[in-house]
């Protein structure tokens, strides 16, 4: 796989200078955890970046919950955790994947093509065994050069525009009763943008949390091969990213994350809803 690195991998590489590991774990709705749970143990030389703080900017009336942080800023912070372009970053999480591959995006969008997600997360590392500790990272800062990649990212404007247009297809990465419109438990309004097909994020995992393989996820989005382009989006711009990723592992190359995802698109009182099967 491309994007994604085994635990052995990982453990032979360990002290090696040129490789940071980023612990990306993160609840929502207890903004603290992930950072309390990274000072109680983690992976030897692991930083901590946090979603909210780290690989978010403030929440306005547009952008959703979790809005793209000011990028200047977040490229000093990634140098600062001692990543630049000669760097091998990779990130896990206790989430099956969700907020490491949203540092994944991030960092790819950015234009660092040496970014992986570490398979299956940090209990899994724990059970095998495999060391941890305590001891809080003092990375070297280096000087971290961005170059964005502005086709990796779409708009509300650009998918408003598109929307019914053949070639173009809307993956919604969300559970799919909150896809039908059934129940919402975080935003302010039930259903999905009109035309997404449903495609819960977690279906890139197998049964036992680890990532499907490159043949498998290419099964798994079969029926979007003819697409000429795909837009995915979830609640926030979170666990639409790991679509994304499995898109790429898949050999889709035409990929777009709305990052503003559904929390933006509902913010726009003119914006159609759908709800029921498409």
């Amino acid at each position: 796989m491309e994007n994604i690195v085994s635990q052995s991998w990982l453990l032979g590489q360990l002290g090696d200078a040129n490789i940071v590991i980023a612990d990306c774990r993160f609840a929502l709705g207890q903004p603290n955890s992930g950072r309390t749970l990274y000072e109680q143990d983690h992976i030897p030389g692991a930083v901590y970046v946090d979603l909210e703080k780290d690989m978010s900017g403030a929440l306005m009336a547009h952008g959703g919950r979790h809005p793209l942080p000011d990028l200047g800023g977040f490229s000093i912070l990634v140098g600062n955790l001692g990543i630049d372009g000669t760097t091998t970053v990779v990130a896990y999480d206790d989430q099956g994947g969700a907020m490491a591959s949203r540092l994944w995006w991030m960092l790819k969008f950015l234009g660092h093509s040496e970014v992986y997600v570490l398979d299956q997360g940090y209990a899994a590392w724990k059970v095998a065994g495999y060391p941890v500790t305590a001891e809080v990272t003092q990375p070297y800062p280096r000087t971290f050069s961005p170059k964005v990649n502005r086709r990796m990212l779409a708009s509300m404007d650009e998918v408003k525009d598109k929307l019914g247009r053949p070639g173009t297809v809307l993956v919604d990465s969300r559970e799919e009763r909150r896809y039908l419109g059934l129940e919402e438990p975080i935003d302010k309004a039930a259903g999905h943008i009109p035309g997404a097909r449903n495609f819960f994020w977690k279906g890139v995992l197998g049964e036992n949390g680890a990532w499907k393989t490159a043949a498998e996820q290419e099964q798994h989005f079969a029926s979007l091969r003819d697409a000429e382009e795909i837009i995915v989006y979830c609640g926030s711009g979170v666990t639409a990213c790991p679509n994304v990723l499995a898109l790429n592992e898949a050999g889709f190359d035409n990929v777009k994350l709305y990052s503003g995802s559904w929390s933006d698109w509902i913010s726009w009182e003119e914006n159609p809803i759908a709800t029921g099967e498409e």
